[in-house]
């Protein structure tokens, strides 16, 4: 029965990650450990969980059946977990955390920071890219993103904005007709970034004017990317303040349709709903949401 209990928690990892080799990450063990656990569980109980392939991996009928349980299974015993983390005054364990790159210097890293001085028994680790990170696949535990949550799988919760503007280079500004109303927007070439949609919204008081960007020869997937590439003058972005402030203040940088507005973004903090660090989780939830 213990070997049972040990192999349905790694089975319900393998099927949420959706390879050996992602669960492996996930839970810090061997692709070998990891498909022998389920293999084993597969040769007691005469069933086969997967369907393997060298393509893909998916459930067998009898592995859907059993997934639903395995889930609750894991589900309350970290509830357990969590419970008696809650009493502790000296947490401990190890947390892998993501971030956009251009939050570096940010609030939120701040935080993170004091979190890690205020629980010296925790080791964290935390990556700056820009690059949208599959959490289970890639074993982390939590990351920061900006925009709307998509991915159901995931738990979220907000813990910030910023504030964007539409921006071009004036090198750009002086090879075109400069944009004097929403719809001369057609017209501009965009610097395209891979993390957010193309199409977005400006507000003037009750007014809205939906913009699809037409053109462009340039995608980027970071921030800082796509700053450097409007300062080059190859098109028009809309940036965060916090990173052209000093671009707006020497003139590198002007503003376009200042009378109009680019919605306020979210930051969200998002993690897996299944994570045996969850109690560490809620913790820095705290220390996230003071930002």
């Amino acid at each position: 029965m213990i070997d049972d209990l040990r192999a349905i928690a790694i089975f319900a990892k393998v099927a949420e990650a959706g390879s050996f080799s992602a669960a492996g990450r996930a839970l810090q063990l061997s692709t070998s450990v990891v498909s022998h656990h389920v293999k084993a569980l597969e040769t007691r109980h005469s069933v086969s969980l997967f369907h393997r392939s060298t393509r893909a991996l998916s459930l067998t009928g009898e592995g859907k059946n059993l997934l639903d349980s395995a889930r609750r299974m894991v589900e309350a015993a970290e509830e357990g977990l969590d419970a008696i983390a809650d009493v502790s005054a000296d947490p401990a364990g190890a947390l892998r955390l993501t971030m956009p790159a251009f939050l570096t210097g940010s609030a939120q890293e701040s935080a993170i920071w004091e979190f890690a001085r205020r629980y010296p028994n925790v080791a964290v680790t935390l990556y700056s890219s820009d690059r949208q990170i599959n959490l289970v696949a890639e074993g982390f535990d939590l990351a920061i993103r900006l925009g709307m949550m998509s991915d159901s799988a995931l738990k979220s919760r907000k813990i910030g904005t910023f504030e964007r503007c539409l921006v071009a280079a004036p090198s750009y500004l002086a090879s075109i007709k400069r944009p004097v109303v929403p719809n001369d927007l057609a017209g501009c070439d965009f610097v395209l970034l891979e993390m957010l949609p193309d199409k977005f919204v400006l507000r003037r008081g009750s007014e809205e004017f939906t913009v699809q960007p037409e053109q462009s020869r340039v995608l980027v997937n970071s921030i800082g990317g796509a700053r450097s590439a409007v300062l080059a003058g190859l098109g028009v972005q809309k940036l965060p303040i916090s990173e052209i402030s000093d671009d707006l203040a020497a003139g590198r940088l002007v503003r376009i349709l200042p009378e109009w507005s680019v919605p306020t973004l979210n930051i969200y903090a998002v993690w897996p709903s299944s994570n045996h660090r969850s109690s560490l989780i809620k913790l820095l939830l705290d220390f996230l949401a003071g930002t």
